[in-house]
């Protein structure tokens, strides 16, 4: 980045104690606050689709997955379901989300 002339520059105000975290972290990583803290924004800004902000990590009741047509009912919208470990749906169980690609969705049993 250092050098290109396209690299836009703003001045970010942060505490002294999230410096000094910010700062192991990016020791931790051989990398400079700055570089790290650009990593930081490019692995997290606009990569996220809507299942993976909003559905992964929601528990999903056994009773709310349709075997028969293969479709889960969460937060009013279905979706095509795997289980994780490849085992039949247990309509007494509940299930968390652990994965999103595209409109299918893996649940693990908990």
């Amino acid at each position: 980045m250092a050098g290109n002339s396209k690299d836009k520059r703003f001045l970010l105000r942060m505490d002294q104690s999230l410096y000094d975290r910010l700062a192991e972290e990016a020791d931790r990583a051989n990398q400079s606050v700055n570089m790290y803290i650009v990593s930081l924004l490019s692995a997290n800004h606009g990569t996220k689709n809507f299942e993976k902000r909003q559905i992964i990590g929601k528990t999903v009741l056994g009773k709310d997955i349709n075997p028969d047509n293969g479709l889960v009912l969460v937060s009013g919208i279905y979706y095509r379901y795997l289980i994780n470990d490849n085992s039949e749906v247990d309509a007494t169980a509940e299930y968390a989300v652990i994965e999103a690609n595209g409109n299918i969705l893996t649940l693990q049993k908990i």
